[in-house]
């Protein structure tokens, strides 16, 4: 059993309560029914009548009923707590795969993540709603069934106790074998998702050039080890219920030998002797089910070991304990200040920013210019708390960034990446993604000023036409205008641009230009572009990157300087 698994069940312990319950419910209902049974068929062998054997038999078939019942019981019970697990440990993953952010995202394969959340940990089905309770049983059961047996017959408890320590040493034995081979079924599975999903994903650039054949052929390779894999495994659990079965058959069949020759010989009742023939094979069931639902829950645990992986992972800046504190700063009135800060990525000789020291003034509008990998991105990243400097520190209105909880902080800042996502949903659910209960009135607002409007207009539900997946329906530009159009609408104290004009024609960043200098002028703005503005410019300051190094652009010049974004927004020729 696995800790982590065991603590997961909090959620559950209700319906892991009941379902144990019954099942202790349904192991005196077995011995029970043993009794009866052997009884009312001693009797009849005796020639007792049928009318003196009518309350035993109806006895029994209320003890039937009541099994069935609790069976069903157990089991309905069993799979609202797996669900109850399921449904905790999915939220508790994607938060922290929310608060991990965009930078570890990156660096991971979008379809094993999905394929982990989704068909992975849909495996905790079985251990949940049958390993588990199934274990306790398989130690409370053989207990009360040799207890029973030895007031019977103490010989055949001699014999049964002696045998059962073979069934759970087998399956031990056969068990270390399964989990590895499981483990193996699951990575190839996790990356046949993620391949899949990559290879669907650019699909038309492959047939562009030509590739999509050769990837065809790797996931044939992928799917062919993965069926090997499943194959394996499957293998190896049924010579593992062949091995079981065959020692519980042999052991019941060396009760039955013996209890059937003192029988002969007269040393012990008929009753007794069927008694403990029909207890025997149930002392037994117990652990030969553990085991095979062992088989079947090993591929649910090994996802979830990699959903465990996922939640140890440290949460980077102030996103490390998002409950942790209540710092509050107020970003339109309170300076960011970066002291000395420094971002190295693992396995990068060279940091991505070295002893970058900057304040932020509200209402400032920065340009920050910088060929590619520069830096750009990640003086983005340690704004946004997507990333934690690894030297140096990031405070606002002298509180340090990682005492500041993680929604109070970006709850002030807009984020306008330089490829954002849509969601298949409507433009208007888009467009308001960060704006809760936004008015359509105010939506059509943020569109028209982000030129948006006009091609929305042209579409055949207009703002309620719903996207298809990744909006490819739409050009790079006119998704660039819909998360402008989100900045737009969201009135927050900071805004980060990343090259937001990239993706426009000359007309449409002019218009775009003009409603940003219209909207922006009372917020901070940090803007990212690759094109250095020209002299002249509007901008409060424009900052240059290289080789994560931060250094001004213009010399200090009051009458040249003023407040606006034209100078790092332009266009370039």
């Amino acid at each position: 059993m696995d800790p982590r698994l065991l603590r997961q069940a909090g959620a559950a312990r209700g319906y892991l309560a009941v379902t144990i319950g019954l099942g202790l419910a349904g192991t005196g209902l077995i011995l029970l029914q043993a009794g009866l049974l052997s009884r009312a068929l001693a009797d009849a062998a005796r020639g007792t009548g049928v009318e003196a054997l009518s309350g035993t038999l109806i006895v029994l078939g209320v003890v039937l009923a009541g099994r069935a019942v609790a069976a069903a019981g157990g089991e309905t019970a069993a799979l609202r707590a797996a669900a109850a697990v399921k449904s905790g440990l999915r939220r508790r993953l994607s938060a922290h795969a929310l608060r991990l952010g965009p930078a570890w995202l990156g660096g991971q394969k979008a379809g094993e993540i999905t394929t982990l959340a989704t068909r992975g940990l849909d495996g905790l089905d079985d251990y949940f709603a049958r390993y588990l309770p199934q274990l306790v049983l398989a130690v409370v059961v053989p207990l009360a069934v040799l207890v029973r047996i030895a007031f019977a017959d103490w010989i055949s408890a001699v014999i049964i106790a002696v045998t059962l320590p073979l069934i759970p040493l087998f399956a031990v034995l056969i068990g270390w074998h399964t989990r590895a081979q499981t483990r193996r079924q699951w990575r190839l599975l996790a990356l046949l998702g993620g391949h899949f999903l990559d290879v669907v994903a650019g699909l038309p650039t492959l047939k562009l050039f030509g590739r999509a054949r050769v990837q065809e052929e790797v996931l044939k390779e992928v799917a062919s080890a993965h069926r090997k894999a499943t194959m394996s495994t499957l293998r190896v659990a049924f010579l593992s219920a062949l091995a079981l079965e065959l020692v519980a058959a042999l052991a019941t069949a060396l009760v039955a030998v013996e209890i059937g020759l003192r029988l002969l010989a007269g040393h012990v009742g008929y009753q007794t002797a069927l008694l403990v023939l029909l207890l025997t094979p149930e002392a037994y069931l117990p652990l030969r089910n553990a085991g095979a639902q062992f088989h079947a829950s090993t591929e649910g645990a090994a996802a979830a070991q990699r959903a465990f992986e996922i939640l140890d992972t440290p949460l980077p800046g102030q996103a490390r304990d998002p409950d942790a504190g209540s710092a509050s700063v107020d970003l339109s009135c309170d300076h960011i200040t970066l002291q000395a800060v420094t971002l190295s990525y693992p396995g990068r000789e060279r940091p991505a920013l070295d002893q970058v020291s900057l304040t932020i003034r509200p209402g400032e509008q920065i340009v920050v210019t910088g060929p590619s990998g520069a830096g750009k991105s990640s003086l983005l990243s340690l704004l946004l708390g997507f990333a934690a400097p690894t030297g140096g520190t990031i405070t606002a209105g002298h509180i340090d960034q990682t005492q500041i909880p993680a929604d109070r902080w970006l709850s002030q800042i807009a984020w306008v990446p330089q490829h954002p996502h849509l969601f298949t949903t409507t433009i208007a659910d888009n467009i308001a993604l960060g704006q809760t209960g936004a008015r359509r009135q105010d939506i059509v607002t943020a569109a028209r000023l982000a030129g948006a409007d006009e091609f929305i207009g042209r579409l055949p539900q207009g703002y309620d036409t719903v996207l298809a997946e990744g909006a490819r329906s739409l050009s790079a530009g006119q998704r660039q205008k819909i998360a402008l159009a989100r900045a737009f609408l969201r009135r927050v104290p900071v805004l980060l641009l990343d090259e937001p004009t990239a993706h426009l024609d000359p007309v449409s960043a002019d218009r775009v230009l003009a409603a940003l200098e219209d909207q922006l002028a009372d917020r901070t703005v940090i803007l990212i572009t690759h094109q250095p503005p020209p002299r002249d410019g509007r901008a409060t300051r424009v900052l240059a990157l290289d080789q994560g190094r931060l250094s001004p652009v213009l010399a200090p010049d009051e009458a040249r300087v003023q407040p606006a974004l034209r100078a790092g927004l332009a266009v370039a020729p």
